[in-house]
């Protein structure tokens, strides 16, 4: 494997172009996350809300942070003054109170719908059905301090890929779905959020538009 600078330069050089990588830093130190921005990548994804507020506080202001992990309700007060996309919207009580707090903040936060299609229960999301009923219902409109700006989903952990092109396209069809009946006019909404380190060619393939990669950019990660 090579330098953390390598590796970014090799997975630039791989996505194709509009899709976005999302450096992973989670569990990984500040010094590696300045020598990535060192090499010009500005998106990092955190899970753990007491590991992100020490990284944001001391790496430069410019960094676009992403939190990527399940975000407890009580934790989402301290990174509203300053994430930039939170890609795990998994419930109705979740998206209420990023809204909330970010309406203290004088800010609108951009989310993506987390959809659960994986086989793995320990996965969180709101299921296609569900995530069809929350949006035909109509309450998220009332939400006017987020900005839904497309949706996010994970695929079960195994090797097998017809499974994991499977799920790839059921985020990829509700995406579509969501765009064509709710934001049919509004660019914003735009973001399908698939693909890790060991399946994002396949996620590429299947639309997504973000990836998110860790262990391909940082190495194993140190607990």
């Amino acid at each position: 494997m090579g330098t953390i600078t390598e590796n970014i330069n090799r997975y630039r050089a791989s996505l194709p172009q509009g899709v976005k990588l999302c450096a992973v830093s989670k569990f990984h130190p500040i010094s590696s996350i300045q020598e990535a921005y060192d090499t010009g990548q500005r998106i990092f994804g955190e899970s753990r809300v007491q590991e992100l507020l020490p990284k944001q506080q001391n790496l430069p202001a410019d960094i676009e942070w992403h939190f990527i992990g399940h975000l407890q309700t009580n934790k989402v007060k301290y990174i509203a003054p300053f994430i930039t996309l939170i890609h795990s919207g998994d419930s109705v009580k979740l998206l209420k109170e990023i809204n909330s707090c970010a309406k203290k903040e004088g800010r609108v936060i951009d989310v993506l719908l987390q959809l659960h299609v994986a086989k793995e229960q320990t996965k969180s999301g709101f299921m296609p059905s569900e995530l069809d009923d929350y949006m035909a219902g109509g309450e998220w409109r009332s939400l006017s301090n987020i900005q839904i700006r497309g949706v996010m989903g994970m695929a079960t952990y195994t090797d097998d890929e017809e499974l994991i092109e499977s799920e790839f396209k059921t985020i990829r069809q509700e995406f579509e779905k969501i765009k064509r009946q709710y934001f049919p006019e509004n660019e914003k909404f735009s973001y399908c959020s698939m693909g890790m380190s060991d399946d994002y060619p396949l996620a590429i393939a299947c639309g997504s538009n973000i990836v998110r990669v860790g262990t391909g950019i940082f190495g194993e990660r140190i607990y």
